[in-house]
């Protein structure tokens, strides 16, 4: 693990938990949002870039929605910043595992029904 993530105080027995199962973190670390915490230990991370078109010679801005395993451990919620890297497939969908949590939106949106 690098050294600027902080390991969280909480104790776990996940077997997907990157600091206290058998998941190693390699490739990409991202920061980003998250939008949904409605699956079982998995949490939906909108993560924002930007994109360069050559023939504009312009940025345009980007989201991508992520799938992240969620440790009991960190317990990251809706519309809390997070910190996320890239691990072996843990799933069908899941490549990514939430490996700190930054801190908490200033503002949430209000979900319409």
């Amino acid at each position: 693990m690098s050294q600027d993530i902080k390991k969280p105080v909480v104790s776990c027995s996940d077997k997907k938990c990157p600091f206290h199962g058998n998941v190693t973190i390699r490739g990409k670390i991202l920061t980003g949002r998250v939008v949904s915490d409605k699956m079982q230990r998995t949490v939906v991370v909108e993560v924002e870039y930007l994109k360069y078109y050559p023939k504009y010679k312009r940025y345009a801005r980007c989201r991508s929605k992520i799938h992240a395993h969620n440790s009991p451990c960190i317990a990251a919620k809706k519309g809390d910043i997070v910190k996320i890297a890239e691990c072996r497939p843990l799933s069908k969908t899941v490549s990514f595992v939430v490996i700190e949590k930054i801190g908490e939106e200033a503002w949430q949106r209000e979900e319409r029904p």
